[in-house]
């Protein structure tokens, strides 16, 4: 399993608009075969960032899932919907794979038991 995190920089004064887009793709990616995590808007500090998680299992995965994508009707909408209102200025993915696991159950924040 891989993880995709896709940092956005968006205009500030279209985050409403960026909203949007993140509640279609919270119905379009997950019955298109991602496990979505959640698109994630500016709340405090950054006013332009923001990032969209999800996961897959493979990269091959991944090639078949974009296709699903755009073939499906809200997701080549929302494509549009990008393109059209030219909210997101900028967009890098990158995958990343969990190295962490196992993680231990029940542990307070930093891992360490009193």
């Amino acid at each position: 399993m891989i993880t995709c995190f896709i940092r956005y920089e968006i205009d500030p004064f279209k985050r409403a608009e960026f909203a949007a887009y993140a509640r279609n793709w919270g119905q379009a990616i997950p019955r298109n075969g991602a496990g979505l995590i959640g698109y994630f808007g500016p709340h405090e500090g950054s006013a332009t960032t923001a990032y969209g998680v999800y996961t897959i299992e493979s990269l091959a995965a991944y090639e078949a899932y974009r296709a699903r994508l755009a073939a499906d009707p809200l997701g080549a909408e929302n494509y549009e919907f990008a393109r059209k209102e030219r909210f997101i200025l900028k967009e890098d993915r990158m995958f990343l794979k969990n190295v962490s696991l196992p993680h231990a159950e029940g542990l307070p924040m930093g891992g360490v038991s009193s």
